[in-house]
């Protein structure tokens, strides 16, 4: 269970404070490798492989899109939509770059979105990305016209460094699959909760 602000792994600037290296030095197990990611602004659930012997075996499920990821997000409403929904759109690398956007082209991204809760400001919606595009999440939501809280990027550029800032809006809730060693269904629920109230 992964808490706002921390990335899965080194990268950049974070070198030492990563969920990675803190699980590193908590278990003892130089082996662990996550084995997806989510945003450093994301909280939630992250799978990691603590066994090189059995690694590729949990890492095909990812590639081959047979894991359902469900993401909790608190958003402005869209009552103007219908839900359930699926949006499909072609991501690519947007300006500045490391902002993604939708782009003209084949759809290359698949989120099935729907509505768990409406509040007046505020509706809590569950999204379930079928790709792993980068921010797929986020682009989405902003491209429907309900960017998630508190996100500094979609559908606005903020400056990175506001350390004041709200933490973004986003749980990784839950990651169900079939383990690929013994067959048994596996299914893992964050314990963390969006703080934000829908009113």
């Amino acid at each position: 269970d992964k808490p706002h602000g921390l990335p899965v792994a080194p990268t950049g600037a974070f070198v030492t404070q990563t969920l990675l290296t803190r699980l590193v030095a908590t278990l003892g197990n130089s082996d662990l490798v996550p084995l997806h990611r989510i945003d450093r602004g994301t909280a939630g659930l992250v799978l990691f492989s603590a066994d090189p012997a059995s690694r590729a075996a949990y890492q095909a499920p990812f590639r081959e899109s047979r894991i359902t990821k469900t993401y909790e997000a608190l958003a402005p409403p869209l009552p103007g939509r219908v839900f359930p929904m699926t949006r499909h759109s072609r991501i690519e690398r947007g300006e500045p770059f490391f902002r993604m956007a939708e782009v003209d082209g084949p759809p290359n991204s698949e989120t099935h979105i729907d509505v768990r809760e409406r509040g007046t400001r505020t509706w809590r919606y569950a999204l379930s990305p079928v790709s792993g595009r980068k921010h797929q999440l986020r682009v989405h939501m902003a491209a429907l016209g309900a960017p998630i809280l508190h996100d500094p990027w979609y559908p606005t550029l903020q400056d990175e460094a506001d350390v004041d800032r709200p933490p973004l809006q986003l749980l990784a809730r839950t990651l169900t699959f079939d383990d690929p060693l013994d067959g048994r269904l596996r299914h893992f629920e964050s314990e963390f909760r969006l703080s934000e109230s829908l009113d």
